[in-house]
């Protein structure tokens, strides 16, 4: 009988490990500089799966999302706009309903070029979506620069069904 409890206890622990790591958190690998400086390639960070589910992402908080354009790997930028917004970038800076923001998590890596996605807009954000840039502005794959795969044509909205989890910290 023995043996028998001990496989139920482990398939159970197993399988709560599971639930956990699939509805509310799980570790999360940074594997480029696209968040730069405030998140650098190699940085452990813990994902939480569970406040999206009652609200949406705010300006300003870093989430962890699908790609929309085909990538077989998630990827964590920082809200800039959310559904309702206008959104502008001129000159690499970041307008938001018609105001320029202060980002000093921002870094511009190569400032004397122009880059794709540098001008851009305005822009209206729809509803169920936001805008996002990597904090590495001349080094992020984001909104400013996003191809759809079928018509090559620019993407620059995520859809919220996209989101999968909200960055809590670095461990």
């Amino acid at each position: 009988m023995k043996p028998f409890r001990t496989i139920v206890i482990i398939a159970l622990t197993v399988a709560a490990m599971l639930g956990v790591r699939r509805w509310v958190g799980e570790p999360f690998y940074v594997a480029s500089d696209s968040m730069a400086p405030t998140l650098t390639k190699g940085d452990h960070l813990f994902l939480d799966k569970v406040t999206y589910r009652f609200r949406a992402p705010r300006r300003g908080e870093i989430l962890a999302f699908r790609s929309p354009v085909g990538e077989a790997h998630e990827s964590v930028k920082r809200v800039i706009a959310v559904g309702g917004d206008t959104v502008e970038l001129r000159a690499k800076q970041v307008y938001l309903n018609g105001q320029p923001q202060a980002e000093p998590y921002a870094q511009h890596t190569r400032a004397g070029e122009l880059l794709a996605g540098d001008d851009l807009g305005p822009l209206a954000v729809p509803e169920n979506t936001v805008f996002l840039l990597g904090d590495n502005r001349d080094n992020s794959n984001d909104s400013a620069t996003w191809k759809d795969p079928a018509s090559g044509g620019p993407l620059y909205f995520l859809p919220l069904s996209e989101v999968t989890g909200k960055v809590r910290g670095i461990y």
